[in-house]
């Protein structure tokens, strides 16, 4: 099993949000990190459509996973996200982590967040501060 797997799966084991949404690695290797998960009642505002702080929490576990990879312990340090289209029940959503800048200290990440046919309901942007700490796998 690849040390990013190992990592992945040991932070799985203890995030319970994570594993409350339901959520599925799909892929994670270094600076990278794809989700799934499916959008339930109870994720639901008073509007009747997914609360943001749902498809907020899949964006900032795909940071996490994909920035947490390297094997050093990161942190998010800042997020923002835009919610550009709403999320139903019985949809199935799509984070994608994808690393724009990596330093000794700071990591800088993009995560789309799309529904099962493609459209951008969830534009977020984080940030993590890299710590001097290694994952023990």
């Amino acid at each position: 099993m690849k040390k990013t797997h190992k990592i992945v799966t040991k932070m799985m084991k203890t995030d319970a949000l994570s594993q409350w949404l339901g959520i599925e690695v799909i892929e994670s290797k270094e600076g990278y990190c794809q989700l799934k998960m499916s959008v339930r009642p109870e994720m639901c505002n008073g509007f009747g459509i997914i609360h943001g702080g749902v498809t907020f929490s899949l964006a900032d576990s795909a940071l996490a996973f994909a920035s947490n990879a390297h094997g050093g312990l990161s942190v998010a340090l800042e997020c923002s996200i835009s919610y550009p289209n709403p999320v139903n029940v019985g949809d199935t959503l799509f984070a994608e982590a994808t690393e724009v800048n990596l330093s000794n200290k700071i990591g800088i990440y993009t995560i789309p967040v799309t529904n099962q046919n493609g459209v951008l309901v969830g534009a977020f942007k984080g940030t993590v501060y890299r710590t001097s700490k290694n994952w023990e796998i």
